[in-house]
């Protein structure tokens, strides 16, 4: 008999099992009058709920990424949502905080972003799709701040705002590339200045890293006002505080900066806000969701996007200083399969035992080992087993772990839910409680090439950084503008430590190509383009559209 599919675990007896919304807030000290329902099973925490979770102390903080990603598969987000359950079932008071998934990869190839197997949030058809609307209003507010630079434009210009010199994009939460490049304002005088447009993915856009960065509404109406949106004729940058319109974007951000509670297949409270990608922007959930989930439980789950190299560096670098609580543990998720594709093994073969390719492969993982362990914080490893893994492989990966120092445990959570967790659960509460002494991997006060320069070599092991012509020119005007003192926020393939998708394992000896920096000076880091990244993905040749459909009874089917 066939596993059963994502959706179709989520769905069995799905209302029988999933607790009243207001009872998952009772689980973490919340009342009724704290949350804001959406339905009976998914809330947002209110104002008065977010004050009086603040007034309580940290609890222990465990960050979850994993090896680059391969079509493999390596289950990061399953192991987060396991290990949660699995520490609850040890009888840990333990909060679950992710990332919302975007309308893209769900409607597209990569999925949506609420687990697998048994272990999932749920409910998961709400999660994926709209959810309470965080996604609709930041589109909203990115697509209304750039009508109104436009408007501004066409009712004379006081600013003198160059057409040419827009930063500023309009977005959408789906993947669709005939909108990378586009001209607007054609047809004639009153529709506007004719010029040339570029649409990014809503999650790729500064306001939904500033949402994510901002600790309340004041302080995501000053980081909306100081988003660099344009240049003058002249070169002078122009900030939404010139257009005096903060006050109205931060209005129609004003419920979705509050975090949104649901709960795992197993009840554990999930508070689930904010989406940036993490190969085109910081990759986490926000600030206020993880600091949420240390007041209100005694350890929380939180994971970084894609690998180590991606969520996890930004993690350290430019999330833990904002969060002012430095993870206790760090979890790297790692599977067989994807070590030996790592290792040269064909992705048709994968099922076949290779103990050549996955020694290879290792090495993908132990870089990633070794990038967390620059941050001076335990590390531990979490082989997430498939089927087809042999025991030879099994010994093999945990005795190169062994050679390494690094713990490593066998978890089963995809079919098992917690209990194919406790071991990894029972290593991580033993982590959490060593003593640790975080340090970044560089300062705010080097310049942006030294900081590049350091990412580049320490965390990809690269031995070199090539700047394109235009790259060259907007370092000066970092540093001209005194913009030089921001974290980096480098977007690059995930497939791989380098920026090139096709080199696989852990190259050495290759250049870091730096195609131009952008600053975004409402979120407070410089976005450093690499590669061929683009910020509004295209949908494969069969998208998972294809698969999806809705009863009469309102019953989804092939969502996953």
């Amino acid at each position: 008999m066939a596993f059963p599919s994502d959706i179709e675990i989520a769905q069995i007896n799905e209302h029988d099992r999933m607790k009243d919304i207001n009872e998952i807030a009772e689980k973490v000290g919340l009342e009724s009058k704290d949350i804001e329902p959406y339905g009976h099973y998914k809330a947002k925490i209110s104002g008065s709920g977010i004050s009086k979770a603040m007034k309580n102390d940290d609890g222990k903080l465990i960050l979850v990424t994993s090896i680059n990603p391969t079509p493999a598969g390596e289950g990061k987000s399953t192991v987060a949502i396991g290990l949660a359950d699995s520490l609850q079932a040890l009888g840990k008071k333990t909060v679950l905080a992710l990332r919302e998934p975007s309308l893209g990869p769900v409607m597209g190839i990569k999925g949506g972003a609420t687990g697998g197997g048994y272990a999932q949030v749920v409910p998961m058809e709400d999660i994926n799709l709209h959810f309470t609307g965080d996604m609709h209003a930041l589109t909203s507010a990115i697509n209304t701040l750039a009508a109104l630079i436009d408007n501004h434009m066409h009712q004379g210009n006081q600013l003198n705002i160059d057409p040419r010199r827009i930063i500023w994009k309009r977005a959408l939460d789906i993947n669709d590339r005939a909108l990378r490049s586009t001209v607007i304002g054609l047809g004639s005088p009153i529709n506007s200045i004719p010029r040339e447009e570029h649409f990014e993915i809503t999650v790729a856009s500064e306001l939904m890293a500033i949402l994510c960065l901002s600790q309340d509404l004041d302080d995501l109406k000053e980081r909306i006002a100081s988003i660099l949106i344009a240049y003058t004729f002249d070169k002078k940058p122009v900030f939404v505080r010139d257009l005096h319109v903060e006050g109205a974007i931060t209005m129609l951000l004003k419920d979705a900066l509050k975090p949104n509670l649901v709960q795992t297949l197993e009840n554990t409270p999930a508070i689930i806000h904010g989406g940036p990608f993490a190969n085109i922007a910081h990759g986490c959930n926000s600030i206020l969701a993880t600091k949420l989930a240390m007041k209100l439980g005694d350890y929380t789950i939180t994971e970084g996007g894609f690998g180590a190299d991606l969520g996890g560096e930004k993690f350290m670098d430019i999330v833990t200083p904002r969060l002012n609580h430095a993870p206790n543990a760090v979890v790297i998720v790692a599977t067989i399969r994807a070590l030996k594709y790592n290792g040269g093994q064909q992705l048709a073969d994968l099922e076949n035992e290779d103990l050549k390719a996955l020694t290879l492969g290792f090495k993908n993982l132990k870089r990633h080992i070794q990038n967390m362990r620059y941050y001076n914080v335990p590390v531990i490893v979490s082989i997430n087993r498939f089927a087809t893994d042999t025991e030879n492989e099994i010994k093999l990966l945990t005795s190169l772990c062994d050679e390494v120092g690094v713990d490593v445990e066998l978890t089963e959570i995809h079919h098992k839910g917690s209990k194919g967790g406790i071991d990894l659960a029972k290593a991580v509460i033993k982590a959490a409680d060593k003593a640790s002494n975080y340090s970044r991997l560089y300062e705010d006060e080097q310049t942006t090439e030294e900081k590049i320069a350091t990412i580049a070599s320490e965390i990809y092991g690269a031995n070199n950084v090539e700047y394109s012509d235009k790259a060259k020119k907007q370092l000066k005007s970092l540093k001209d503008n005194v913009w030089d003192d921001l974290p980096v926020c480098i977007a690059k393939t995930q497939y791989s430590l380098s920026d090139d998708p096709k080199k696989l394992g852990s190259p050495k000896d290759f250049t870091l190509h730096v195609k131009s920096l952008v600053p975004k000076l409402g979120a407070g880091f410089i976005v450093v383009l690499t590669g061929n990244v683009m910020t509004m993905p295209g949908l494969p040749s069969k998208p998972a559209a294809l698969n999806m459909d809705v009863d009469n009874t309102g019953k989804i089917s092939g969502l996953f």
